[in-house]
């Protein structure tokens, strides 16, 4: 077994182990914290897809991390009003509300990638920012749901046969989609498209004259990236039982890069280390200080200056080809 498998594996397990190590050492916030690391991965995963693997730097994916929340929040908002939402008189259902939030992500990602990857660079990044704020505004001016002040949700949805009341439950739930989504997201890189969006990244011009067309290309990824990402709001919503604007702000999509560096870009595993790393360090420092970003900030500067390839990358010792 080679040294990235072990780390692998060693990972999964005390991801697997985590509801029976805070029930012996009586550490129950254990339990919510790793719901946090399953989530915030899955967002994080889904980011790497475009920005590790098609050189896509969008500081717009907390947009459809939003998306996700707001599917879940306004949905329950009209089934606790008795309404109908267009007509329809809404569901409890995971199985209904979870696709949904995740389709939604997926057009309006549809529609921003479509017109920002007809730019590169600084564009591209200015043009992504710019749709996170409209939609950050927006939910801002839905009055009838909170507006500024957020939504609160009554109620987790429901999946049938499983108690996702129970914070154990709803963990295991959020790392099943997590284990899933990163199968998935290998499967792709692997895929003939996934070796396709990387020699893209490496040499466009090559690709452009074997005959690959990078929009399509691109704007496939940046679909599937918003899928994840809005799969990912649609849990913390029912993680915390309570959506806000400030899921779809700058800072949101900053901290989903931040993870992904800090983890190491083009490895699927990687942003799930950096996730964790983050959201640890920014628990374990809040303790002390508010101002823990001033901690975290050089971390994420030694990171990129000695260790190009992330926690991941050392961890596994630079070589991690997933």
């Amino acid at each position: 077994m080679t040294r990235k498998a072990i780390i692998n594996a060693a990972g999964l397990l005390l991801f697997a182990l985590a509801p029976l190590i805070a029930a012996a050492t009586g550490k129950t916030f254990l339990v919510s914290l790793c719901t946090q690391f399953a989530i915030y991965a899955l967002a994080a995963v889904s980011l790497d897809l475009i920005l590790g693997y098609g050189a896509l730097i969008s500081f717009g994916h907390a947009a459809f991390f939003a998306l996700g929340g707001y599917t879940v929040g306004i949905v329950g908002f009209h089934m606790s009003q008795g309404d109908t939402l267009l007509g329809w008189a809404g569901s409890h259902s995971a199985l209904v509300i979870w696709p949904l939030a995740v389709i939604v992500a997926a057009l309006v990602g549809l529609v921003i990638g479509f017109l920002s990857l007809r730019t590169s660079g600084v564009q591209f990044i200015m043009i992504t920012l710019a749709f996170s704020q409209m939609v950050y505004f927006v939910l801002v001016g839905l009055m009838v749901y909170g507006g500024d002040d957020g939504l609160a949700i009554d109620a987790r949805n429901t999946l049938p046969g499983i108690n996702l009341a129970s914070p154990d439950v709803f963990y295991y739930t959020c790392l099943a989609l997590m284990v899933l989504w990163i199968a998935l997201c290998r499967r792709i890189v692997h895929s003939p498209f996934g070796m396709a969006l990387r020699g893209l990244k490496q040499n466009a011009r090559r690709s452009v004259g074997l005959g690959y067309a990078p929009l399509r290309y691109r704007i496939t990824a940046f679909v599937l990236s918003a899928a994840g990402t809005g799969l990912a709001g649609a849990l913390w919503a029912n993680y915390a039982l309570f959506v806000s604007p400030d899921m779809a702000a700058w800072q949101k999509s900053g901290e989903f890069m931040s993870m992904v560096i800090l983890g190491g870009m083009g490895s699927i595993f990687g942003p799930v280390a950096g996730t964790v790393v983050y959201l640890g360090l920014e628990q374990a420092t809040a303790a002390y200080t508010e101002h823990w970003m001033l901690i975290m900030g050089p971390v994420l500067v030694l990171v990129v200056l000695f260790g190009k390839r992330g926690i991941y990358g050392w961890l596994t010792g630079g070589k991690y080809h997933d």
